[in-house]
């Protein structure tokens, strides 16, 4: 075996598909882990994008085509993020081309380019904390994962000064994940230029995972990074697969924001790495300027009405549960709730408390550690069908009652 898949793991997946714990065969089980919102058939892709599936696959004749992806395709993708920036960019904003665009089989391995374009062995890219695994494409290749802390006090906003701390002369590139999994978090549009000054300073370029893009709450505005930024490179990664709710697409992109040529290599370097992959699946890929131009914003709009009113379900509940303080998420498809340990003196670690709450009640949640890197805490998916969230957060609160302990319980842990 090479070092690279010897070293090489997921950490959400090793959990989900490796989890030991059995359970309870008298309580039908309810898994709030995994982000695929069509589970459950209650959120599924737009008819729109079907009616484009079906007719480009009509018309595909299967051939290759160009390894950044067919150039109509990548223009739909520039009309449509030029569209979504209309009114939140700033006033010397440059649209767009579809030089500027590089499809990718997926929001993950446009992720993965980007790492291996700016990094080179000895270097670091800096990552969220608690983030999801970036690290899983970095490892083996001799780049190192930085991370900086996200502050869940300040509804997940990214400590500027632990992020400036952790930059040094081998730092390529930071990570922004907004809407961000596992949080939920939305950032302000203040605090996303607090972050890019922060880059400007130490002349780093910004890796923007905006998968969730427009993927918010109602009330709630997105601004993507790239629409703010004036002087600092954003190398923007997204897709169809989570908005559009169509996760098993494999359509991605890479959008080049650029306008002071300041990674003229790196852009080069990409299309270069694209050469190695080809391009996602081709009638995808045909379908794709229909699927973006014709698929209604009350879908949009449906999907976030409803995650929201799932999160209200969740957190109401959760938050009546001893031991455990959720924080609200602004948009995306997740909940973080955080676990007062030290009240729960037969569990040590919010792993074992996802385990027992499985082998107990049947209902299987992501620990923060090690899914997330984030200990303390653990993740729940919000497109469950609102009734499956509410009875699975009643069996996570008569979980939490029978193993927290009050002050002045004997069994209570000191300190």
């Amino acid at each position: 075996m090479s070092d690279l898949a010897r070293k090489t793991e997921n950490p959400i997946r090793s959990i989900w598909e490796g989890c030991k714990s059995t359970p309870n065969p008298s309580k039908k089980l309810i898994t709030l882990q995994i982000g695929d919102p069509t589970i459950f058939k209650n959120f599924l892709a737009a008819p729109e994008a079907k009616v484009a599936l079906r007719k480009a696959l009509d018309h595909d004749n299967f051939s290759y085509m160009s390894c950044a992806g067919l150039e109509t395709s990548r223009e739909a993708v520039a009309e449509y993020v030029n569209k979504n920036y209309k009114g939140l960019t700033t006033q010397d904003f440059q649209p767009i081309t579809f030089n500027d665009v590089i499809l990718t089989s997926g929001c993950s391995m446009a992720l993965e380019m980007c790492f291996r374009v700016l990094a080179n062995p000895g270097d670091n890219i800096l990552f969220p904390k608690p983030c999801m695994g970036y690290s899983t494409w970095i490892v083996g290749c001799g780049v190192e994962a930085r991370y900086f802390n996200l502050d869940p006090n300040k509804e997940w906003e990214v400590d500027l000064e632990h992020l400036e701390s952790m930059i040094n002369d081998k730092t390529k590139a930071i990570l922004i994940n907004n809407p961000g999994n596992p949080c939920g978090n939305v950032y302000s549009k203040e605090h996303l230029l607090n972050i890019l000054n922060v880059a400007e300073r130490h002349k780093i370029p910004i890796i923007a995972d905006e998968i969730y893009e427009f993927f918010t709450f109602p009330g709630v505005q997105f601004y993507p990074l790239a629409a703010l930024s004036k002087n600092v490179p954003i190398l923007t990664c997204s897709g169809i697969t989570k908005r559009f709710i169509m996760p098993a697409s494999r359509m991605g992109w890479i959008i080049i924001n650029d306008r002071n040529h300041l990674l003229d290599s790196v852009r080069k370097g990409l299309f270069n790495l694209a050469g190695r992959n080809f391009v996602p699946n081709s009638t995808l890929t045909r379908a794709l300027p229909e699927i973006l131009r014709d698929t209604p914003q009350k879908f949009f709009d449906d999907n976030s009405k409803a995650l929201f009113n799932h999160s209200l379900s969740a957190f109401s509940i959760l938050k009546t549960c001893d031991g455990l303080t959720p924080i609200m998420p602004k948009g995306a498809m997740y909940l973080m709730v955080k676990i007062e340990l030290e009240k729960f003196p037969n569990i040590k670690n919010c792993l074992e408390f996802s385990k027992i709450l499985l082998s107990e009640q049947s209902v299987s949640v992501f620990p923060g550690f090690p899914c997330f890197n984030f200990p303390g805490f653990f993740r729940i998916v919000l497109t469950v069908p609102e009734e499956l969230i509410i009875e699975a957060c009643g069996r996570i609160k008569m979980f939490c009652e029978k193993h927290y302990k009050h002050d002045g319980d004997k069994y209570l842990k000191s300190g």
